[in-house]
């Protein structure tokens, strides 16, 4: 099934048959967040997209076979503004914003490190921050200036973006375009418009490191260098795949490849290019200034993460996205069907065939839930929703989960529940029903079930 694996790749701008460079190690780097300010529902979409990617590797390579390194920037004038602001430490901020990331992904079924790396083995999932990386982007930036494709000037080093004959290959913008944009930064010390910043010099009160290039003064790196200092430290000077928002293609993107191939003097950095869409909220960019500008904590208050994981996969990962309120309330439907069907059974051995040959279409998750939608057997449809990132709870724990978080009394609704079942046994209906009226003022709602079982939930 790996080699039915067929993906869109950004840079050929078609779809073609995965091939990693070692099916025993394949490897597969995403842009992570920016920790200055909470993540926004935006964000989110990245994340869940490419775990499902990691998931669906893992799946057909081998869990020891696939690597995953999704990076931290942690250093940045956004962090730098937001932490005066604030009057704390840079490190104060990133650190307690990352926290924050962190339950707020997890809550979503989003695998971290800590879920797939084995103590005294090599890291399958690595979460690399770019403050510990100065070092790998310090020897880049040198090996840059040495092959001439960087240059010294007051206090910076630059990219020197005509030395790259192709330089645009991947976003395949017109150079005149790319021309226009990039005079936003125009700076005296620049050879070319579209030369970029590799390292600059700090302001005071700002982070900085010893400079690269001979530079006296200290500095800190430009914002593109660290993705290819990340991705070489873990996955190598070439790896299988590069993934992020399709906003980031350029000048993000289209940076990172030149600084990598021209330091490595590679063909490519990453053989497959893979950009999720926008996402935009009730049919409109979200934006502070519309008012709809909603954080992924915000929707967590109101939405378990599984319903918002689900809306985001209803849509192909490469289609603009609308979130809309009438969206979650369809998939909260979904999950809570699926639930009802799969009650505290297994998942089988392996996920049905129909759920999965989807997902080798260019990860079409808007199928691949539609058969899940139509399995009925709970065993198969476990296994299904399980490949996707769903139904990782039975049943019970759900249940348990949701009694342990509401406070309810748990020994005094049993309690109430076999004096019930005593009284439906004895014919009693009234008394019956003065016990379900008691239990419903507890915010306990009962259900008898076919098989002569009876189940209970805490709606509020």
């Amino acid at each position: 099934m790996a080699s039915m694996l067929r993906l869109y790749n950004t840079l050929t701008r078609e779809k073609a048959a995965f091939v990693p460079i070692d099916p025993g190690h394949v490897r597969l780097y995403a842009c992570g967040p920016t920790v200055y300010d909470a993540a926004h529902i935006g964000n989110a979409r990245p994340i869940i997209v490419f775990d499902l990617l990691f998931r669906l590797l893992r799946h057909l390579y081998g869990p020891v076979h696939v690597t995953y390194a999704r990076n931290v920037t942690d250093v940045d004038d956004k962090i730098n503004a937001r932490a005066a602001e604030r009057g704390i430490t840079i490190r104060e901020l990133t650190d307690g914003t990352l926290k924050s990331f962190h339950e707020d992904v997890r809550a979503l079924g989003v695998l971290m490190p800590e879920d797939v790396n084995v103590p005294g083995e090599r890291a399958r999932f690595v979460e690399p921050r770019a403050t510990d990386h100065i070092a790998e982007m310090v020897t880049l930036i040198e090996g840059l200036v040495a092959a001439g494709h960087a240059y010294v000037a007051e206090g910076h080093v630059l990219f020197d973006v005509p030395s790259m004959p192709d330089y645009g290959a991947l976003s395949k913008r017109p150079l005149d375009e790319m021309e226009a944009g990039a005079r936003v930064e125009v700076a005296p010390y620049k050879r070319s418009p579209l030369d970029f910043v590799l390292w600059k010099p700090s302001k005071p009160g700002e982070p900085a490191w010893p400079s690269p290039a001979g530079i006296a003064e200290p500095g800190r790196p430009g914002w593109h260098i660290e993705c290819s200092a990340m991705s070489w430290k873990h996955l190598g000077q070439t790896f299988d795949i590069h993934a992020g928002g399709i906003d980031l293609i350029f000048p993000h993107h289209e940076n990172e490849v030149a600084q990598s191939r021209c330091c490595f003097g590679t063909p490519v950095m990453a053989n497959v290019w893979l950009h999720n869409g926008f996402l935009q909220v009730e049919g409109e960019k979200m934006s502070k200034s519309l008012g709809n500008f909603v954080t992924l904590r915000e929707v967590l208050k109101d939405w378990p993460g599984e319903v918002v994981r689900l809306n985001m996969l209803k849509t192909h990962y490469r289609q603009p996205i609308d979130w809309t309120l009438r969206g979650l309330e369809e998939a909260g439907r979904m999950l809570e069907r699926w639930y009802g069907l799969v009650g505290d059974a297994a998942p089988a051995p392996e996920p049905p065939a129909t759920v999965l040959e989807p997902l080798l279409d260019d990860l079409n998750t808007a199928a691949s839930l539609a058969e899940i939608h139509r399995l009925d057997e709970p065993s198969a449809l476990k296994a299904g929703a399980n490949l996707l990132g769903f139904l990782a709870q039975t049943r019970s724990e759900r249940e348990a989960a949701s009694v342990r978080a509401s406070g309810v009394d748990v020994a005094a609704v049993e309690g109430l529940i076999a004096a019930r079942r005593a009284a439906r046994a004895a014919r009693d209906w009234p008394e019956s029903d003065r016990v379900r009226d008691a239990l419903a003022a507890m915010g306990v709602t009962v259900k008898d079930n076919k098989d002569g079982t009876t189940t209970w939930s805490v709606t509020g």
